[in-house]
Formats: structure tokens, sequence, C-alpha cells
């Protein structure tokens, strides 16, 4: 291994053409977070390695450290989540994985963040269901970086739930004392399947009503939006899907 140079488990977040043959590879890695690289002559055809960097793809990347962006100097598959690319409501909701991993890596355990996306891709490549696993990823990456919803206690003054009030800006449930301008109604079985998504993960949902499941989405959808400051364009367009 040449000096200055590290491998790491990765997959890739976002790429870009650069000059005429290179790409800049936007890597989450399992313990360095967020490395920008880039792939010199990968959009040759006859590149080496080129086809395997692609999107929903575990890869083993050797980099060779750089002034701005790393070398990538190899890369080998190791997981391919095929299943993704072709069926639209995968293949948005793992970008939204992908997207949010991104944009909350800085604020958290990178190992954590990396297998919490790993199981997600794996997930979502297996189940038809998809809606549920992106929802209890999402809750609990933002459990995991510090902004927890409150899903039965107010998140204001803390009286004890159920309520039946939800404000995406005010952390979550609110009680009636508590209410602000621009609250949801659900319905708390909806928040406690919220609950449910973060403590038992997508399996929750076995049983629930289409509706139940679509307004947990809404208000997941509100919180993240919210807590990350900035629109998810992956999250915008499994919801148009």
């Amino acid at each position: 291994m040449r000096r200055g140079s590290y491998r790491e488990r990765a997959v890739i977040v976002r790429t870009y053409d650069f000059g005429e043959a290179d790409r800049i590879v936007v890597f989450l890695t399992r313990t360095r977070g967020i490395v920008r690289g880039v792939a010199k002559g990968v959009r040759r055809a006859n590149s080496r390695f080129g086809s395997r960097l692609q999107p929903f793809v575990e890869l083993d990347v050797q980099f060779y450290k750089g002034r701005n962006l790393e070398s990538v100097t190899e890369a080998d598959a190791v997981t391919f989540f095929g299943r993704l690319i072709d069926d639209y409501p995968r293949y948005t909701a793992a970008s939204t994985v992908l997207e949010t991993a991104e944009k909350v890596s800085l604020g958290a355990e990178s190992e954590g963040v990396y297998d919490r996306v790993l199981n997600a891709l794996a997930e979502l490549n297996e189940t038809g269901v998809v809606t549920p696993v992106l929802d209890a990823f999402l809750l609990h990456i933002m459990s995991d970086v510090g902004w927890p919803p409150s899903l039965f206690d107010c998140a204001q003054c803390g009286a004890p739930g159920p309520h039946e009030v939800f404000h995406a800006g005010a952390g979550g449930a609110l009680c009636e004392r508590c209410r602000l301008p621009g609250s949801a109604t659900p319905d708390p079985e909806t928040l406690h399947l919220m609950w449910q998504y973060i403590h038992v993960g997508a399996p929750a949902a076995a049983g629930q009503s289409t509706a139940r499941i679509s307004e947990a989405h809404a208000l997941t959808t509100a919180f993240v939006t919210f807590h990350l400051e900035r629109r998810v364009q992956a999250l915008s367009k499994f919801n148009e899907a």
C-alpha cells in the first residue's frame, strides 16, 4: 500500500463528471464519513473499474490522500443492491436514504450512519413495501444525530401523552395547551406507529391501514424537512411517485 493511501468500505452518494474522462465521486464511508475523491479516466470505455463506481453498490475502495480531493485508485464491489435500479419507488427511496445520510453525516458517528444506510438499502432491495422501510430509516437517523421526535409526551412541556397534535418545528407531539398554529391533528395511533418504527423498525407496519402508513409518512417527511433545514430532493420525488 502506498504511503498516504487507505482502504474503506463505502457507498456512493453522488457523482459529477470532471474534465474529459474523470469523475468526482462523493462517498459515504464506514469510518471516515463523507469522502470526496476523483476517479481518473473512469469515463473511458477501457476504464478498469469505472463500471463499479455506481450507486447502490457497497464498495471496498482504495484512496490515495490528496490536497483537496482523494484519488480513487481501486474499487471492488462487495454487495450489489440490483433491485433498486429498475423499480422507481425503491430507487427514489434508496436515493433518499443516501441523500439524507450525506446531509446528517457531519453530525453523527460515522460507523453508525454507514451501518444504518447499508441496512436500509438491503431492506429496500428485498421488500415490496417501501414506505415503512424509508420512514423507519428517516426516524432512526434523525434520532441518531440528536433530533428524535417526541411521539408520546408533549415536546414543549413534557405533559404525558398520548396527544392528538403534532408540529414538526416544535419537535413532535404537543398537548392542547402547547398547540401551535399550523399543527397537524393525527390519530394518536399514527404517532404510536412512528414510535414503533424507531424501536421495532419497518415490520411495525404489518397489519396497519394504508391511511395510517400514509399519515405517518407525511408527518415523517415534515419532521425531516424542517430539521434538516432544506428539502431532500429525492424524498420529494418519492412523494410525487
